[in-house]
């Protein structure tokens, strides 16, 4: 199993999805023991209209911990066999301790708005 973990300075999961710096790879064994882990570049753009949904599934990422992810982008991922765990925050490796331990559930809620400095709000459907 991959995990995708949307990532920022210090280590730190990114509040924000669609602007992330890079992401953290985690490759899990079936003794969900972290095997390896890798960055991968984040494409530009509003994550939910950038190509990274299709580039996970290629790579065979299955879940995604994430701090605030919106509708589309969830749809979009679900559709790439992505699952998305919400509202995830702090440090990348320990909240993939975390995941893995079985401590850490779906947060239940998407950004629905967002101000990214312009008029673009993240509320894509």
């Amino acid at each position: 199993m991959k995990i995708a973990v949307p990532t920022k300075e210090n280590n730190q999961i990114d509040a924000h999805f669609g602007h992330c710096e890079f992401y953290k790879i985690y490759t899990v064994s079936e003794q969900n023991v972290v095997i390896s882990e890798e960055r991968m570049d984040s494409p530009q753009g509003c994550g939910c209209k950038s190509n990274i949904a299709e580039v996970f599934e290629n790579e065979g990422i299955k879940i995604m911990l994430a701090g605030g992810i919106g509708d589309g982008a969830i749809n979009k991922l679900g559709a790439h066999g992505v699952s998305v765990i919400r509202n995830c925050q702090g440090d990348v490796n320990e909240i993939v301790a975390k995941y893995l331990a079985g401590e850490v559930k779906d947060g239940g809620s998407n950004c629905a708005a967002h101000a990214h400095g312009d008029s673009h709000v993240c509320n894509h459907n």
